[in-house]
């Protein structure tokens, strides 16, 4: 059974090209929006905020919509979309990324319509950190927020992860990216540390 509350996401919309001890995988569906709001569309309605090139088959965005998935928040713009291309060895917690091409995402505003702004539950997937806070910056009152972030956007720009860890209430990452944005070697005092952060619940996945 359905909540009748919907999810708000924002994220990317991306091919994948990946290749794993399985195989090989070229320009699949890919994208954190895509794989958190499929997976989510099994108990809750879920809004999806993203950009995509004219190089992005439409028969993808009609599938989402197979999912209860509300895509009028995609916007489909001139160019090529983001491609992520990486390797996974025996270790499949961790990917190597082996090219980014940003494409049309480089220069992704997320705008939030009326009905956006509205939103109760918020997900900030994996994206730049600043986005993720401009997107809070539209939201008006919502009742939870969950953010998802990764090693690059750590190392990269740690003050805007901070920055907006504070607004959130869930905090999703991996083990390694516990570590990394505590500086702890034990994984209890990661997240110790990472709770006083900001989010009162952290998921280590």
């Amino acid at each position: 059974m359905q909540s009748p509350y919907e999810i708000l996401t924002v994220g990317s919309l991306a091919f994948d090209s990946i290749t794993s001890p399985a195989g090989k995988a070229d320009k699949v569906l890919g994208g954190s929006v895509n794989y958190f709001s499929v997976a989510a569309s099994f108990f809750a309605p879920v809004q999806i905020l993203g950009v995509v090139g004219q190089d992005f088959p439409t028969a993808h965005i009609d599938w989402l919509k197979t999912r209860n998935i509300d895509t009028s928040g995609v916007q489909i713009v001139p160019g090529e979309t983001f491609h992520w291309v990486g390797s996974y060895d025996q270790n499949l917690n961790e990917a190597k990324t082996l090219s980014t091409m940003l494409n049309v995402f480089e220069h992704f505003d997320p705008k939030l319509s009326e009905k956006h702004q509205s939103a109760d539950y918020v997900f900030l997937a994996n994206i730049d950190p600043v986005l993720q806070e401009s997107v809070l910056n539209q939201v008006k009152t919502p009742k939870l927020i969950a953010l998802d972030s990764m090693n690059f956007w750590i190392t990269s720009k740690l003050d805007a992860v901070k920055k907006v860890m504070k607004r959130v209430d869930i905090l999703s990452i991996n083990e390694g990216e516990a570590f990394l944005l505590s500086g702890e070697k034990n994984l209890i005092k990661a997240a110790d540390a990472i709770r006083k952060m900001g989010p009162t619940v952290l998921i280590v996945k």
